[in-house]
């Protein structure tokens, strides 16, 4: 064994050794659908100046979403519920009163210069509260309860550029919050402090006020070291105050989150169910359980040995995503879960990738053994891995920056998977490998490795090398009939948008017997809501959110729910907002977009800008088509279609740099040519397409078996999640040879040669 062989090895050991202690330690977080967690209702009210409408309300809701976000709840669901009441939906949460504590704050903060003379209490309560002096000064305790009058606000939050929890480790002074200013706060801060500089050192009026919801949380004096009007430049000041982490990291992000327009009260705060029931819940487990035993079967058969060492190599995937999701404290639901479909599909197709190169270097006898042909696999397939995980790491990253809500929490699982699934596929697989075929018994029977063979695929395409790319614009035609015909299908029947995009009612029902929730979501399903999200509380009421009912519908429900509780009472029926609110949406555009365009610089500067061109163009293709059937099927596009809708340009973007990498090795190869013609790159990608057909075809075999599983067996909850999988899979390997490299073909010859 190599030297370069020995460290891998002992790489593996310890980072299984690592996951195993988190994962026997340390429990993963499961989602609101999943386990279940805490429902708090909200109210807000009205004030002098503001009055609790529903515009005020939606305000006041995006800045909750932010705090909760700031909390590190993956996959919250927040949703106004009439005009004046927010529901927020908060998986594994553990402690739901500080959480709806710190969603209550109005967190007003100002900041205010301290009047030359402290204030002597006339009484003793005079140090409790809150006083007022002249010309608009008010007095309020400080941090150690000593009166203080402070002049008229000079800053606010409106101000606040960012801020930020820490650590003072140099002068161990304990943690801190740190605040930094923006635009005209900048030089507003300057001015304060310059002025407070010009008291003497001791001088109350040195001191600088910094008020949150009317309490002083930190009055620090400005240090002797800044001159009389000269003022702290930058912008910048730190809140110290004997914080604990809790309390500087809650600061911290109450100041980020912004101010309440209104304030609100908490009316209500329960636990509440899993939104999937535990039938639909191990009926998912059990088509994931089947799907990937057959993928894992199906790899056995085709690569034999290295296939069964590439199915040990995921299950050791699966161990790592696992103790990493644990460690990071993230969230796992199933829309989450979308994220590890892809990034399973991508270690399946790592492996795929450097078996087939490894078949093509023995069966053209430049390797002489599956050894050396093996560590060429992993050489020549290490560009096509890079760049298909590194164009999905950058939309993954990307979305966490941008997006909110359950698109943030999708690019957190889908980061998580895509460095497990490189780390299995490329150091797992290769370390268990080596330690494999240099054993006697396969040297002297290469056959049993998987490897030493063309393949039944790259066999029949190697003796008719069918010409797909001479005819390169009919299958760009047969693209874009697909892609009008799916239009057609959005612009004529148009789309079912969830509840989750357009609001709908919540009822919620008391029943003189306690319902079973998987009961009562079977009921509600027959009475013709079979998506409607269903809740079950402690104390055994049924929250039930939908779409806008009839009253027919409504009567429907009412009679189910009352065939199996018993006396059934409606206590609760609003109106509810989207959860996916219009700021939320706004985030998740934006984050595609740039992801998109920084994918398209991405390949743009490992390939030719044709091919960054045609890989997005197919990506918009899928989208389209994916979008379209939906449509003319009528299903609804709720929050599970846009987890698979991301997945499914993940795995677009994966197949067509796939072939793109293959193209630019053999146009490489024939680079003794000044360029290439029309016709010679037609017939490089061509060529191209059929290399890598037989890592399509198998690639695409694996991740089928997972999603027709889940199709069949995922139950009602799940069906049209993995219906939409399935067709997006097959259309992005469609796309990805007849639509993204017919597409480079044709925009070679309009002049990409230059």
């Amino acid at each position: 064994m190599t030297r370069a062989a020995r460290v891998r090895a002992l790489l593996v050991l310890a980072v299984l050794s690592l996951s195993v202690h988190i994962a026997a330690t340390v429990p993963v977080r499961l989602g609101l659908d999943l386990r279940g967690g805490t429902q708090i209702v909200l109210e807000t009210r009205d004030t002098p100046t503001a009055d609790a409408d529903a515009e005020a309300t939606d305000r006041t809701l995006e800045v909750l979403r932010r705090r909760v976000d700031a909390l590190g709840v993956a996959e919250p669901q927040l949703a106004r519920s009439g005009d004046n009441r927010i529901v927020v939906d908060l998986p594994g949460v553990q402690d739901p009163r500080e959480a709806a504590d710190v969603l209550g704050r109005t967190a007003q903060l100002t900041v205010h210069p301290v009047l030359a003379e402290e204030a002597a209490p006339k009484d003793p309560a005079a140090s409790e509260g809150t006083g007022s002096g002249p010309s608009g000064s008010r007095v309020l305790p400080d941090e150690t309860g000593r009166p203080l009058r402070l002049g008229p606000s000079a800053l606010s939050g409106a101000e606040v550029k960012g801020s930020e929890a820490r650590l003072d480790i140099e002068r161990a002074a304990g943690w801190f919050v740190t605040v930094d200013f923006d635009g005209a706060g900048r030089s507003e801060w300057a001015d304060l402090t310059g002025r407070a500089a010009c008291a003497a050192p001791g001088d109350p009026s040195r001191r600088i006020a910094i008020v949150l919801d009317d309490e002083i949380i930190s009055s620090p004096q400005v240090s002797p070291n800044v001159a009389c009007r000269a003022g702290i430049a930058g912008g910048s000041t730190e809140i110290t105050g004997d914080f604990t982490r809790e309390e500087a990291r809650e600061l911290a992000l109450l100041v980020n989150g912004g101010a309440l327009p209104v304030p609100v009260e908490t009316i209500e705060q329960r636990t509440v169910g899993p939104t999937l029931g535990a039938e639909a819940i191990s009926a998912s487990a059990w088509a994931a359980v089947i799907g990937v035993a057959l993928t894992a079967l199906f790899i056995t058969v085709v690569y034999r040995l290295l296939g069964a060492l590439a199915t040990l190599a995921l299950a050791c995937y699966a161990l790592i995503s696992y103790a990493a999701l644990a460690a990071l404290g993230a969230t796992l639901t199933l829309p989450g879960l979308a994220g590890f479909v892809l990034a399973i599909g991508m270690a399946v197709d790592a492996n795929v990738l450097v078996f087939e190169r490894a078949r093509e270097e023995f069966a053209s006898r430049r390797r002489p053994s599956v050894r050396s042909g093996l560590a060429a696999g992993f050489h020549k397939a290490f560009s096509a891995i890079a760049d298909s995980n590194i164009t999905t790491l950058i939309a993954a990253g990307l979305l966490f920056l941008f997006a909110s809500g359950p698109v943030r929490g999708f690019g957190v699982t889908l980061g998580i998977g895509v460095l497990a699934s490189m780390f299995s596929a490329l150091v797992v697989t290769r370390t268990l490998a080596e330690l494999t075929v240099g054993r006697r018994a396969v040297r002297s029977r290469p056959g049993l490795s998987g490897v030493a063979g063309a393949g039944r695929v790259r066999t029949w395409l190697t003796a008719r090398e069918p010409g797909l790319m001479r005819r390169h614009r009919r299958w760009l035609a047969v693209s874009g009939a697909a892609v009008v015909l799916a239009g057609s299908g959005i612009a004529l029947r148009g789309l079912d948008f969830g509840v989750e995009f357009t609001g709908g009612r919540m009822i919620e029902y008391t029943t003189a017997v306690p319902v079973d929730a998987d009961r009562a979501r079977e009921a509600v399903a027959d009475a013709g809501l079979p998506h409607a999200v269903v809740h079950t509380s402690q104390d055994g009421d049924l929250t039930l959110r939908t779409e806008d009912l009839s009253a027919a519908q409504e009567a429907r429900v009412s009679e189910a729910l009352g065939a199996l509780g018993g006396s059934t009472e409606k206590v609760r029926d609003e109106l509810i907002g989207p959860s996916l609110g219009d700021e939320l949406r706004r985030g998740a555009l934006l984050a595609l977009g740039v992801a998109l365009a920084a994918q398209l610089l991405y390949l743009a500067v490992r390939f030719r800008w044709t091919q960054a061109t045609a890989a997005v163009v197919a990506m918009a293709h899928d989208v389209v088509v994916l979008v379209g059937v939906f449509a003319w099927l009528g299903k609804p596009v709720d929050g599970l279609f846009l987890a698979a809708l991301l997945t499914v340009i993940g795995y677009s973007v994966n197949d067509s740099v796939v072939v793109f990498d293959r193209v630019r090795e053999l146009t490489a190869a024939a680079r003794q040519k000044r360029g290439t013609s029309r016709a010679e790159f037609a017939r490089i990608a061509n060529t191209a397409v059929l290399q890598t057909v037989p890592r399509t075809v198998n690639t695409g075999i694996g991740a089928l078996f997972v999603l027709a599983a889940l199709t069949l067996l995922g139950g009602d909850s799940l069906t049209d999640f993995a219906l939409a999988l399935l067709i997006g899979v097959s259309v992005g390997t469609y796309s990805s040879v007849f639509t993204a490299t017919p597409l480079a073909v044709e925009l070679h010859a309009r002049g990409g040669k230059r």
